[in-house]
């Protein structure tokens, strides 16, 4: 079943302890060879479909697949990955030879008041976003430089060594943006762009799913719009402006994707999946996914 992990059950899952200089520290953050960790947690090599409720940067060197509600990204050799709480997804080694590096930390480790950035706000991290950067040779020394530093920093006797942590996570930051396209990074200043934008990160914050019981809260275009306090014919406006899709659509497009992960990756039955997805019966929500699929839910999971 799909879940939110936390820092806690990362730790529960790898067999590990946190650290105690870590839980003294505001915030969390820590650090990790892949190699090391991908022996230790063997059973557990297949990440499941869930959101994390950290943020995790990784060198990834290895044959691996990424698999979003929305896409999969195959990872034949090199990359560099940006993991959000906002965003769920599954993490798939395709091979033994796993190498590289990740560090994970919370949102309270990397605040506007200890590091001047806004987490949810940089492009690396934004729903809609590229999380994944392809690099080449010279890229990948680049940032094992940057996590060897870390490894450095994180076992010293520093008594500021966190501070000089948070700058080498920035550093590995604006090393991801600088391989996005120039036009990604500017501000977006217009307002049918940042209503579209609050409107992209409340959709993606309601997936994935918890256990069936906990159904979507926002499920219509007036509630989207009663949270951003704004009229529901002129959210309507804005998507269609910026998206070329009314509101309707884009929330229906988000719930079917992500009851194609809830079918293949859960053992929901289909009414449980139909609830959890805010419909009050199953035949609606089997009708909406054929129409849209042209399978019934069934046959899709078959």
């Amino acid at each position: 079943m799909t879940k939110s992990a936390t820092i806690e059950q990362f730790y529960r899952d790898t067999s590990m302890l946190i650290p105690a200089q870590v839980q003294k520290e505001v915030g969390h953050f820590n650090i990790f060879r892949t190699d090391e960790l991908y022996r230790v947690a063997a059973k557990n090599r297949v990440m499941p479909y869930n959101r994390r409720a950290y943020y995790k940067i990784s060198l990834i060197i290895g044959r691996n697949r990424a698999e979003y509600a929305d896409k999969v990204v195959d990872i034949e050799h090199n990359a560099l990955l940006f993991a959000t709480p906002l965003i769920p997804y599954n993490y798939v080694p395709q091979d033994e030879n796993q190498a590289g590096f990740f560090c994970i930390f919370s949102e309270d480790f990397l605040t506007q008041d200890n590091s001047g950035v806004r987490l949810r706000e940089l492009p690396v991290f934004k729903p809609g976003g590229n999380p994944i950067f392809f690099l080449n040779d010279e890229q990948i020394e680049d940032i094992k430089y940057i996590f060897r530093k870390m490894f450095r920093e994180i076992e010293s006797d520093y008594a500021y060594k966190y501070d000089l942590l948070r700058n080498y996570v920035i550093e590995l930051i604006h090393f991801g943006q600088k391989l996005q396209p120039a036009t990604s990074l500017f501000t977006e200043t217009n307002a049918y762009k940042r209503v579209s934008s609050l409107f992209i990160e409340l959709l993606e914050r309601q997936f994935p799913v918890e256990p069936p019981h906990q159904k979507l809260s926002l499920r219509s275009a007036k509630d989207y719009a009663d949270q951003l306090s704004i009229h529901v014919n002129y959210l309507n406006k804005v998507l269609k402006e910026i998206t070329g899709k009314t509101t309707t659509e884009l929330i229906t497009e988000r719930i079917i994707k992500e009851s194609k992960v809830l079918l293949k990756h859960t053992d929901w039955n289909v009414s449980e999946i139909a609830y959890s997805l805010g419909f009050e019966e199953a035949s609606h929500f089997n009708n909406l996914f054929k129409k849209h699929t042209a399978l019934s839910p069934r046959s899709f999971r078959a």
